[in-house]
């Protein structure tokens, strides 16, 4: 009998928030732009000329997926919006910490999907971010890998688009990401025993991302605190989860600063502005290693001949 993944009275609470909370997570236009922005201007100058390039239109794709959750659109047809939305977001108090590991180590989303069912938890409701990140890395070292050998202008241009669409998109999630709020069942809004006396508003969510971002933070303030270097990983998935769980270890943090000062457009308090700013920074930081890590890693590996004996 497979091991449960989630308790059933920590599922119910989850189950109750996406049925009672609204359902899209955002970090709002504003989030999304300043975090490419600050990816691209902290790229190397051994990326390729064309992806540099590209800068203003990998900051328009960034919020491309949240433009997905389009309300007409959704009125005819909820596929794409239910299809997609589970990439924006992994609440991890759905998996017990024991299954973590197990759990974003399988091999690929079906298997992550079909051990969280064997569970009893819905991976709709779950989420999926972290593979959403690794996918779409690595179709952009596959397309860099193309892009090097291609064998003619015209399809070095095709490639070149296919490359800066995955990047803009990738950039989406890697942002996302970057809010504790998209790591968690608490996203909009503390639900369950509260013994902290957390905000439990459903406006929780759009007050932080979309509202005070908006109003309080600039590229300017999020650019200075891109680390400079570029880190080139290893390999993507730990890399990818350790980043997920950095976030993911500031929920509380994102919580107290609320409790003491709510965030909201008119919110002027310096603490809460160095949490977005650090939040946004983690976000282009991962984003311009990521892009960085597909683009070296795609280079021809060097290997010794083989003996012919």
């Amino acid at each position: 009998m497979p091991v449960p993944l989630i308790t059933t009275s920590v599922f119910a609470l989850a189950v109750l928030h996406a049925f009672t909370l609204p359902a899209h997570r955002i970090w709002g236009e504003a989030g999304h732009r300043i975090t490419a922005q600050a990816a691209s201007a902290a790229l190397p100058a051994d990326m390729p000329r064309f992806f540099r390039d590209a800068a203003p239109q990998l900051a328009y794709l960034n919020p491309e997926p949240d433009r997905w959750k389009e309300r007409a659109e959704g009125s005819r047809d909820q596929a794409l919006d239910g299809g997609s939305s589970p990439d924006h977001f992994l609440d991890l108090e759905m998996i017990p910490p024991a299954d973590r590991a197990r759990a974003l180590a399988a091999r690929d989303r079906y298997a992550f999907t079909a051990q969280l069912r064997a569970g009893g938890v819905d991976p709709s409701k779950a989420g999926a971010l972290p593979f959403a990140m690794l996918e779409l890395t690595q179709r952009l070292r596959v397309a860099f890998r193309q892009w090097r050998v291609a064998p003619n202008d015209t399809q070095r241009a095709w490639i070149e688009a296919r490359i800066v669409n995955d990047a803009g998109i990738l950039g989406h999630y890697v942002a996302d990401a970057s809010n504790p709020a998209h790591t968690t069942i608490h996203y909009n809004g503390w639900v369950g025993e509260n013994p902290e006396g957390y905000a439990t508003d459903n406006r929780f969510h759009g007050r932080f991302e979309s509202a005070f971002v908006q109003a309080r933070v600039q590229l300017a303030d999020v650019q200075p605190a891109v680390v400079a270097i570029p880190n080139q990983f290893e390999t993507l998935r730990p890399a990818i989860v350790e980043y997920f769980m950095r976030t993911h270890g500031e929920v509380e943090r994102l919580y107290r600063l609320d409790r003491a000062s709510p965030f909201n457009g008119s919110n002027t308090t310096p603490a809460n502005k160095a949490f977005a700013v650090e939040r946004l920074a983690a976000g282009a930081t991962m984003l311009r290693d990521l892009w960085w890590t597909a683009w070296i890693t795609s280079a021809p590996v060097a290997t010794e001949p083989r003996d012919a004996r």
